[in-house]
């Protein structure tokens, strides 16, 4: 979502709905987060909604959100500032894979965050790989991304219902989301291949979305 029109549509889009549910599924799941977590890592942060939401809802954290898209970023920084964030929320440019040094500069982290991420990414194990190394014992991990629809008319069905009103190009960007989009069998598969089966859960979350959380051992 680098194209202008693409980025400010997606930053101008009403997801306060899904974007708060984000964070309250963190809180139900690990309730003592609020007072607990001091740092936050959020992948694919975007232009940052997510964040700025953590950021409220953790207000003892120092959060960086991460992202590969410039525009996406400085639209981010933009909600920051007149969200008066900026001096505990930082953003910067990561494309992943990261390398290790990049990743160092900020871990450990004590939350490792992303909201649809996963879907976007060649190799899934860029995701978990870089959750280990962002983590250490005891981090709670909390990611959130679509589910893909059984078929193509149940993927028309969660647009009409989502995205009715929004711009025509993020209403195509969410379709294509969505058939982009894995299956909580298949999320579960990919946490099997990189070890980390017996310490994230996956869970459907609701009609579009699935979580995945735990702790890192």
């Amino acid at each position: 979502m680098e194209e202008p029109d693409q980025a400010r549509a997606y930053s101008e889009a009403d997801f306060g709905a899904a974007h708060d549910a984000v964070v309250s599924w963190l809180t139900e799941r690990a309730p003592e987060s609020p007072d607990t977590v001091r740092t936050v890592v959020d992948l694919g942060c975007g232009p940052a909604d997510v964040t700025a939401r953590l950021a409220l809802a953790l207000s003892g954290a120092r959060v960086v959100g991460l992202d590969a898209g410039p525009r996406m970023l400085e639209l981010g920084r933009r909600r920051l500032e007149r969200l008066g964030l900026t001096d505990r929320v930082e953003l910067r440019r990561v494309h992943l894979p990261a390398s290790p040094a990049e990743l160092a500069q900020v871990a450990p982290a004590d939350l490792v965050a992303s909201n649809s991420l996963l879907h976007h990414l060649v190799d899934p194990a860029d995701l978990w790989s870089t959750v280990v190394a962002l983590g250490r014992p005891g981090t709670i991990v909390h990611v959130v991304d679509l589910v893909r629809p059984v078929d193509d008319e149940a993927a028309d069905r969660i647009v009409g219902l989502h995205a009715a009103g929004e711009p025509p190009v993020l209403v195509e960007d969410y379709r294509r989301s969505l058939r982009a989009a894995y299956r909580p069998d298949e999320v579960a598969a990919q946490l099997e291949r990189i070890g980390l089966a017996d310490q994230l859960a996956v869970v459907l979350a609701s009609d579009r979305h699935l979580l995945v959380h735990g702790r890192l051992a």
